[in-house]
């Protein structure tokens, strides 16, 4: 395992930022670690990255501990934390140059590592320039670059995407993917289309504890004693009169004439809405069946503590 975390704490006075959590992750593996902000992703990242020390319990990165190796797992972890820091007055190719001789890379090494990860993240035509003159896009792409120029075994992202256009984020993404093949990935995010485009597994905390710990999939196939319909109509209507219906669990209204219904499995229900719709004079423009959304198991999950 390249990553293991085992009875995780980090107490802040009487709170429990992180409570007494475990995971494993593993090389060629893309982890999306998820929660609401507070939730304790960023401690988690902080201390398997040894810029916190635990409370207690330990993570161990490629062998090493994180207390008692720190330089041998700094050595081993890429890291982008959430607020990417950087010398804004440095060119960028000079700032790259200055993290490979952090990490000891010296001579026609460090200039290889350095112009093969201007390459990676797609940097050429901004090297020469000063960070402090670059857009949030490509600044998160120097950034990714310095996390990645000592070639570690895993990378830690936090929010990696934060700030970004549609296509910067379709570019990043694009090289999270490529770069996974060979590392062990964990990074947090808030956007579900992007657990759903580059993760193997998730991992959902909320106030310290996991709450869940899953493949995609199968994480998507625990909510399946749900279906969710969508229910439009010409105009607003008193549709509490649905929770009468056996199936029927909760209704949410979305608008002031869509309305979705959270019901059972046991049966479809579709054609027994139509003939209630029919009784009361509504008239439906639209009524549809839902598959169970990661947004909705995500507010299902962190709404439970």
């Amino acid at each position: 395992m390249s990553i293991v975390v085992s009875d995780l704490v980090k107490t802040y006075g009487k709170q429990n930022a992180v409570n007494h959590i475990s995971f494993e992750a593993n090389q060629g593996e893309i982890l999306g670690f998820l929660g609401p902000n507070g939730a304790g992703k960023s401690t988690t990242m902080k201390i398997a990255t040894c810029y916190l020390p635990p409370t207690s319990g330990s993570v161990t990165v490629c062998g090493h501990e994180v207390t008692e190796a720190p330089i041998e797992v700094r050595k081993n972890v890429g890291y982008l934390p959430e607020h990417n820091p950087l010398y804004l007055d440095m060119y960028v190719h000079e700032y790259l140059r200055f993290v490979a001789s952090l990490h000891k890379l010296t001579g026609q090494q460090a200039k290889s590592r350095t112009a093969d990860m201007i390459d990676l993240v797609g940097l050429e035509k901004e090297q020469k320039k000063k960070i402090g003159s670059l857009s949030k896009g490509y600044r998160q792409r120097v950034g990714l670059a310095q996390a990645l120029i000592h070639d570690p075994k895993v990378l830690i992202l936090d929010e990696p995407t934060t700030g970004l256009d549609p296509n910067q984020i379709q570019e990043i993404r694009q090289v999270i993917k490529n770069i996974a093949t060979h590392k062990t990935v964990i990074f947090s995010t808030h956007i579900m289309q992007e657990v759903q485009a580059l993760c193997d597994r998730v991992i959902i905390i909320n106030s310290g504890n996991i709450v869940a710990n899953n493949k995609v999939s199968q994480l998507k196939s625990t909510d399946n004693n749900e279906v969710h319909i969508m229910l439009e109509l010409e105009t607003p209507a008193e549709v509490t009169l649905l929770e009468s219906m056996e199936e029927v669990i909760n209704i949410q209204k979305k608008s002031n004439n869509t309305y979705l219904i959270n019901a059972k499995t046991d049966r479809d229900i579709r054609g027994d809405i139509f003939r209630k719709a029919v009784e009361q004079g509504w008239v439906i423009t639209g009524l549809s069946q839902e598959q169970v959304s990661l947004e909705l198991i995500f507010q299902n999950l962190t709404r439970k503590n």
